[in-house]
């Protein structure tokens, strides 16, 4: 019993601070793609167009977040 509860404590303390490190990094990345896109050489601009490569998966991952969060606001 004991051993359950601490396995469940340990796993949803993970996944709270995986969910907030992904929520940072993509913040950080939408902010550097603006900062990159408003720059007028091509090599900036194509760097900030290959920040989405990172982003889309990271912007799904989010959006699983919060559809999880307002679920169990619902539940």
């Amino acid at each position: 019993m004991i051993s359950s509860v601490t396995t469940t404590t340990i796993v949803v303390a993970f996944g709270a601070t995986l969910g907030f490190a992904v929520t940072i990094l993509l913040i950080s990345l939408l902010v550097s793609k603006e900062m990159l896109s408003a720059d007028s050489k091509r090599v900036i601009l194509e760097l900030g167009r290959r920040l989405d490569v990172a982003i889309w998966p990271l912007l799904m991952v989010f959006l699983v977040i919060v559809a999880v969060k307002i679920l169990e606001i619902l539940a």
